[in-house]
């Protein structure tokens, strides 16, 4: 298991490194003035050439990137060019709003997509219908009606919740429950109808396995067998497809942050990119290539621990 991690850890490392050179390079090829926009049409051209100096943006691309990533490596993210705020600071600061939802999601997600898949696949018939109907529900739904319809019956209508803002949770445990609630909601509807979709299908596949109808004939109860056996070898699709979901989170939160008004790492992704402002793009990518590897991971993890057989892969 450890030469298992090994091996996922360094093939994260070479992807970060890859990902961050392309990046940057990407980042450098519109032709932006950057001086001219930090301070203005009417400044001097002579300030102008001054302020690209300053930011090392004379310099030679790959120079650039080779001076961010030894900065990036001890720790340095640099200071945003249009704001001179600490990149580290800025990003941190809006960490913790992303993690909330992300994480909100991945507990509903995992906890319903479950038990609607294993109830789908164990009792067939009439729930697996139901179940089924769900999830290509959930899955046509478009995102942005959803966010829309939750926030106009139980925002403005029943106002369970606030329409926007966010509470921190070291500020009002409760307060930052109501906030991050609808979100959560919105972006969990899609989430379980794809993975309780797995789940049905993987719990399927496995109750008709030889082994399973050994187990009944020697008088197993159904509920011991499917915790005990089935579940163990249904998880591993439905653990993969749940760590792709977190991937689409990351992208689901720049709309779900822009409609409720939160200060998180969607919103502040569209606002730097609009700026060109590299530095906290840089950070920003890098913090989602981290995100991923480290779920991939986590789920590769688990996938192995269920079944060795794929620690050789």
């Amino acid at each position: 298991m450890l030469n298992f991690i090994a091996r996922r850890i360094a093939a994260g490392a070479i992807l970060l490194l890859v990902i961050s050179c392309l990046t940057y390079l990407l980042l450098s090829l519109p032709d932006i003035d950057v001086g001219r926009q930090l301070l203005g049409q009417g400044a001097a051209q002579n300030a102008v050439d001054a302020k690209n100096t300053s930011l090392g943006l004379d310099r030679p691309v790959i120079e650039q990137y080779a001076d961010w990533l030894a900065h990036a490596v001890r720790g340095d993210l640099g200071v945003s060019w249009f704001t001179s705020e600490d990149v580290g600071t800025a990003v941190s600061g809006r960490l913790p709003v992303t993690f909330s939802i992300v994480l909100g999601v991945t507990v509903v997600t995992t906890v319903v997509s479950f038990l609607l898949g294993v109830w789908a696949g164990v009792r067939r018939g009439a729930v697996d219908r139901v179940v089924q109907v769900i999830g290509v529900a959930g899955y046509a739904l478009p995102g942005f009606l959803v966010t829309l319809i939750l926030v106009l019956v139980f925002a403005v209508q029943l106002g369970w919740f606030p329409a926007i803002g966010y509470t921190p949770f070291a500020e009002s445990p409760g307060g930052w429950l109501s906030t991050v609630t609808l979100p959560v909601l919105a972006l969990s509807v899609a989430s379980v109808a794809g993975v309780s979709q797995q789940v049905r299908g993987a719990v399927i596949d496995v109750m008709r396995q030889d082994y399973v109808r050994t187990l009944k004939a020697r008088g197993l109860t159904t509920r011991r067998i499917v915790f005990k056996h089935v579940l163990r070898n249904a998880s591993a699709p439905a653990l993969s497809v749940l760590g792709m979901q977190f991937v689409g989170l990351l992208g689901g939160a720049v709309l779900v942050e822009q409609i409720f008004g939160l200060p998180g790492i969607g919103s502040m992704t569209v606002t730097y990119t609009t700026r060109g402002d590299i530095p906290v793009i840089m950070a920003l990518v890098m913090l989602t290539v981290v995100g991923v590897v480290l779920i991939n991971l986590a789920v590769d993890v688990l996938i192995g621990w269920l079944n060795p057989k794929a620690r050789v892969a």
